[in-house]
């Protein structure tokens, strides 16, 4: 359970001002219909954490508990510095139809948006560190929809009323914290 709450967590801060929550706020600007994206979003999520949860499944069967525990340790400080820099979505599409309807374009739009972002690299972490795919591909899948469904229904009012600077540094102090115990052999 330790590792679906804490996955959950981070996961739902680290998304805060994140380039795929600021997608979530163009898609829904942009197609008024709030079902087929919140639905593309968790279709797109559960898929690209499933395939990071995985990486970090196996990632601990090919290093041993010293190297990896650096790994992480050094990993989560990174995670930690990354989390000041604020993500930009570069909004140069038109207001064309989509040939793919609503739902598939969010899927499509999502999976590629999350390769390689930090809440992916973040469950692969997680996964490496807790040993609870599943749980972990769960946490993550429901910080992803915690940080992002608001957005598609609440669009500008949220992100007008949250200071996302503040929930960067908190983010990145959790990370930093979560670094130190990896570390020190804590967690």
């Amino acid at each position: 359970m330790e590792a679906f709450l804490i996955s959950t967590g981070i996961v739902a801060l680290a998304e805060m001002g994140d380039k795929t929550q600021l997608l979530s706020l163009v898609l829904a600007a942009r197609f008024r219909k709030p079902w087929p994206i919140v639905l593309g979003i968790l279709v797109a999520t559960l898929a690209n954490h499933a395939l990071a949860g995985a990486v970090g499944s196996w990632v601990t069967t090919v290093l041993g508990p010293d190297v990896l525990r650096w790994v992480l340790g050094l990993s989560f400080i990174a995670m930690a510095v990354w989390m000041l820099i604020p993500d930009k979505l570069d909004d140069d599409e038109g207001n064309d139809a989509p040939r793919m309807g609503v739902f598939m374009t969010t899927v499509v739009a999502f999976f590629l948006a999350e390769m390689g972002d930090k809440t992916q690299i973040a469950t692969v972490m997680l996964a490496a560190q807790y040993h609870a795919w599943a749980w972990v591909v769960a946490g993550t899948t429901l910080g992803m929809m915690v940080a992002n469904a608001p957005v598609v229904w609440l669009g500008d009012a949220i992100t007008k009323r949250v200071p996302i600077a503040l929930v960067h540094k908190v983010s990145a102090a959790i990370f930093v914290v979560l670094g130190v115990l990896a570390l020190t052999g804590w967690a």
